[in-house]
């Protein structure tokens, strides 16, 4: 993973949560609130919350009394995701790095993780981190897109920003996103630091967009992708046309839908 993987600033955050939640992240983080909210934690833990999407979902459904944190590496996404939550004395909001967490051991009931795995730099030390901050019976759950091939609209943005830029064609989608979906590897990564009883729920959904401009927009100014399009030498807005041209010619000048799949990962101590 490249350094400008991890760089969530500057308009992404308001992008990211305007286009892409709605297109990608709403189903999973409904199910993970779902999960998460069915365990009846009391001190609740989430890593890498990005703009919030989770914590507006699983925030209604925790007991008047709960304690939640929520933490991201990039101080942008946690400000935008503390701006769109309303206030609520149970959440504290805390920048936090997922290989160094800077809570005490056992303090926690559960420990969440939507879609942020894929980032960390030294998973197993992430994972150690998750496990080293819970309860005896704790869960840590989380969860990483499937290949993306089974994630249509990520492939179709992949395959032609690669005819637009085949000098330097835009791999961030395949390498980040949807680099760590091995379910083998991830068993195996978490057994080793001491987690058992892991479950892993692959889960197919469906994306939805008012059109095809809609997801251009999203992939291509929305996610770090953009950062690769530029230092390819791409304009953002001539990509976001190709893509939209692309996808209008595969899926429809109006509102479109495809496949999206995800991992979703529970683990015990």
């Amino acid at each position: 993973m490249r350094d400008s993987d991890k760089v969530f600033a500057g308009s992404v955050p308001e992008n990211y949560d305007r286009h892409m939640v709605p297109l990608i992240f709403q189903p999973y983080a409904d199910d993970m609130a779902r999960r998460a909210a069915a365990l009846k934690p009391d001190a609740v833990l989430e890593i890498a919350a990005g703009t919030g999407a989770v914590t507006r979902a699983l925030a209604p459904q925790l007991p008047p009394d709960a304690r939640y944190i929520v933490t991201d590496l990039n101080p942008p996404m946690l400000d935008y995701a503390a701006s769109r939550q309303p206030p609520d004395q149970r959440i504290r909001w805390q920048q936090a790095d997922a290989m160094a967490l800077p809570f005490a051991d056992e303090s926690c009931d559960i420990t969440f993780c939507q879609f942020g795995a894929m980032f960390f730099p030294d998973r197993a030390q992430a994972y150690r981190e998750a496990r080293r901050v819970l309860k005896a019976g704790g869960r840590f759950l989380f969860s990483v897109w499937d290949r993306i091939e089974t994630n249509v609209f990520a492939d179709d943005v992949t395959n032609a920003l690669a005819r637009l830029l085949p000098a330097d064609p835009p791999r961030f989608l395949v390498r980040t996103p949807h680099g760590y979906r091995d379910t083998a590897v991830i068993r195996n990564e978490l057994e080793a630091v001491g987690f058992t009883d892991v479950a892993i729920d692959t889960r197919t959904e469906t994306s939805r967009a008012p059109s095809p401009r809609h997801v251009a927009t999203a992939y291509c100014q929305g996610t770090l992708l953009r950062n690769e399009i530029e230092a390819a030498g791409g304009n953002l807005d001539t990509a976001t046309d190709y893509v939209t041209a692309a996808l209008a010619e595969r899926h429809g000048h109006g509102a479109i839908a495809a496949k999206i799949q995800a991992h979703v990962i529970t683990a015990m101590i």
